[in-house]
């Protein structure tokens, strides 16, 4: 409560508790992960299709296809989930602390979320995920005050639904039904993408269009849920504070690096198995991926943070992305729009996943240095800036009362509600 002829608690006001670095650096990692994947969607509209590029055939091309699929898809935008979740009881507990009221600001929030993804879907990538986020976050509202075990229970049952869901496919096409053109492009369709894609303006944003149109139902039915699954769990983990010491969860970590290492590596190998042998293995091999793949995230983020410690460079490296993730995941479709559509090179179908890979690390490296450039001189990433400008409603400040626009090096920047601003992607 705030007594009278004092002023309201400034949106941006310092706060006790240090910004959790080892946060920004897993947020980082994940971002590095979700571009790999992410880079062989919008360089062909086969991959989009579920189908391999048929130019690009060399045992290098599949060997490359077989590394990303096993190690990369379907884990890193996991952990991009959970570290929302985790991001959203940050939020909550930030406003708590400084008396204002929580829905507004975060409904403001995701209005602003959802915005951003549907411009960057029609513009630039129709696998976008922030709309999801948008949505999931409404969820989330809901569920802020349940127990962590509940929320894990909650998870573990959407997950197991989930995985029924996909099981149901799975029987339906074996049975001979024909799933083509229900959730996914056939190779005629997708070859016509392509050439759209390399067109002009109208051309890529009509196509867009009608990726999103087919999408819809499977982003709906089957996304949002394994979305608000991981969330749940990062809410779990938010509300037990367990990432402030990591090293309390020691033994957690552990066992986490050996259900995730054995259980989910090997669904992970079933699941890279069955991705290019026709719509009824793709269903089983997405229904043993979407119990395991959660297990195999959770190892590599216990792994990182247990290895952390004893590659500070690296962290620090992956820390400046991470604080900036929701600009840098923008740009990264940016970017890969301008390398692969029409609205740049127009090289769709004309780069090999070997050289996808190459890439996509090569944006990523040029990131990791704006990131550390831009925030030596302010305090947000430029996206970040305009949701807080939205969440808050004034120009987020440095807390005495100046702008942060050109904030040196010297300026404090411990404040952990700054977990809530970057953390929402694919």
């Amino acid at each position: 409560m705030r007594t009278q002829g004092t002023s309201p608690a400034r949106p941006d006001a310092p706060l006790a508790a240090a910004r959790i670095a080892s946060v920004d650096a897993l947020r980082g990692f994940a971002l590095l992960g979700i571009l790999v994947v992410n880079i062989a969607f919008l360089a062909s509209g086969y991959r989009m299709a579920g189908m391999a590029e048929p130019a690009f055939g060399s045992s290098l091309d599949w060997g490359v296809r077989w590394v990303v699929t096993l190690f990369f898809e379907n884990k890193f935008y996991l952990l991009f989930s959970f570290l929302f979740g985790y991001s959203f009881t940050l939020q909550v507990g930030s406003a708590a602390r400084r008396g204002l009221p929580f829905a507004p600001m975060f409904l403001r929030r995701l209005a602003g979320l959802g915005l951003l993804g549907l411009a960057h879907a029609v513009l630039l990538f129709p696998g976008d995920i922030l709309t999801t986020y948008a949505a999931v976050g409404l969820a989330l509202l809901l569920f802020r005050a349940v127990r962590p075990r509940t929320a894990v229970l909650l998870a573990v049952a959407l997950t197991v639904l989930l995985a029924l869901g996909f099981a149901l496919l799975a029987v339906l096409a074996t049975s001979g039904m024909d799933m083509s053109g229900r959730v996914a492009d056939g190779s005629a369709q997708a070859a016509a993408s392509d050439s759209a894609l390399g067109g002009a303006f109208w051309d890529i944003v009509s196509e867009h269009l009608r990726k999103l149109s087919l999408i819809i139902v499977a982003r709906v039915l089957f996304q949002g849920p394994a979305v608000l699954a991981a969330c749940l769990i990062g809410l779990a983990v938010g509300k037990l504070g367990a990432l402030r010491d990591v090293r309390a969860y020691t033994e957690t970590l552990r066992r986490l690096q050996w259900a995730g290492f054995t259980v989910g590596l090997a669904g992970a190998l079933y699941y890279t198995l069955s991705a290019w042998n026709g719509a009824a293995h793709r269903f089983w091999g997405e229904a043993v991926d979407l119990v395991t793949a959660p297990l195999l995230a959770a190892a590599y983020a216990a792994t990182f943070l247990r290895l952390l410690p004893y590659l500070p460079r690296a962290g620090r490296a992956l820390a400046a992305p991470g604080r900036m993730a929701l600009s840098n995941y923008l740009a990264q479709s940016l970017i890969c729009s301008l390398i692969f559509t029409g609205y740049g090179l127009a090289l769709i179908e004309r780069v090999s996943p070997p050289a996808e890979v190459l890439i996509a690390l090569g944006i990523f490296a040029l990131q990791v240095g704006y990131s550390r450039w831009w925030l030596r001189r302010h305090r947000y990433g430029p996206v970040e800036w305009w949701l807080r400008y939205l969440t808050y409603w004034r120009s987020p400040t440095d807390g005495t009362g100046g702008r942060t626009d050109g904030a040196g090096p010297g300026r404090s920047r411990t404040r952990d509600d700054r977990h809530a601003a970057p953390a929402k992607m694919a």
